[in-house]
């Protein structure tokens, strides 16, 4: 029997709904999800909210960095139905599907603290993992030893043994186009499970799975609890 991959969305449901939103997140678990990634910004004031760049530009159409927005002047933005949740919303609503985690993205270390704040405020460390480059995981590492860390990684080669034993990561996270059969034995060897990102053909998905991952992140989480089920 082929093993179990977990299915990761990317950023909730984003073919359906706006990414990095409450629709969207909700979306993704009434798909199957079984952890849904989300981006974190800091506001003006550090409230995490769900976003993955640093301008409201591309999805809000506001060109202002979140960084210069308040929480309250953000929550002006959009509507009631469609707006910029909070970390905490996000973690209080996949709390209320059972089994299902979230998995928060962080590009670099600066949202780390906070993020991991509200999660810790939440009673959510179980809920919740984290994933990102070196940098903002050694972040997260270094405010919870217990954290499911995912090591976003780019490279062909493993990181080195002393990485590892500072960020005692569970999953290394590379993009699904480094990943065969060979990377994710190697992967094993170093006591690393693959999650691969960001796989939306149900060719891709196939070959992954067949070379042994063990978590999937794709944008069409519907296709992929799909192609995970055949």
């Amino acid at each position: 029997m082929p093993h179990q991959v977990l299915a990761v969305a990317h950023r909730g449901d984003p073919y359906r709904h706006r990414e990095n939103t409450l629709p969207s997140v909700e979306s993704a678990l009434a798909a199957g999800a079984d952890a849904v990634e989300v981006d974190v910004q800091l506001t003006r004031d550090g409230v995490p909210v769900l976003l993955h760049d640093l301008t409201l530009d591309r999805l809000w159409g506001d060109p202002r960095p979140v960084r210069r927005v308040t929480l309250a002047e953000l929550e002006q933005i959009g509507g009631p139905g469609l707006r910029i949740p909070t970390l905490a919303e996000a973690v209080k609503a996949v709390a209320e599907h059972p089994g299902a985690r979230l998995l928060v993205d962080l590009d670099d270390p600066g949202p780390a603290a906070a993020a991991h704040a509200v999660v810790a405020g939440l009673g959510a460390e179980r809920l919740v993992g984290y994933c990102g480059p070196v940098g903002a995981m050694l972040a997260v590492r270094a405010l919870d030893p217990e954290a499911e860390l995912s090591l976003t990684w780019k490279l062909p080669r493993m990181p080195v043994p002393a990485l590892l034993a500072d960020l005692r990561p569970r999953y290394l996270n590379p993009p699904f186009g480094l990943v065969d059969a060979g990377y994710v034995a190697e992967a094993a060897g170093a006591g690393l499970a693959i999650s691969a990102w960001t796989a939306d053909r149900r060719r891709t998905m196939a070959r992954l799975r067949r070379a042994g991952v063990a978590s999937i992140t794709s944008n069409r989480i519907a296709l992929l609890r799909r192609a995970l089920e055949r």
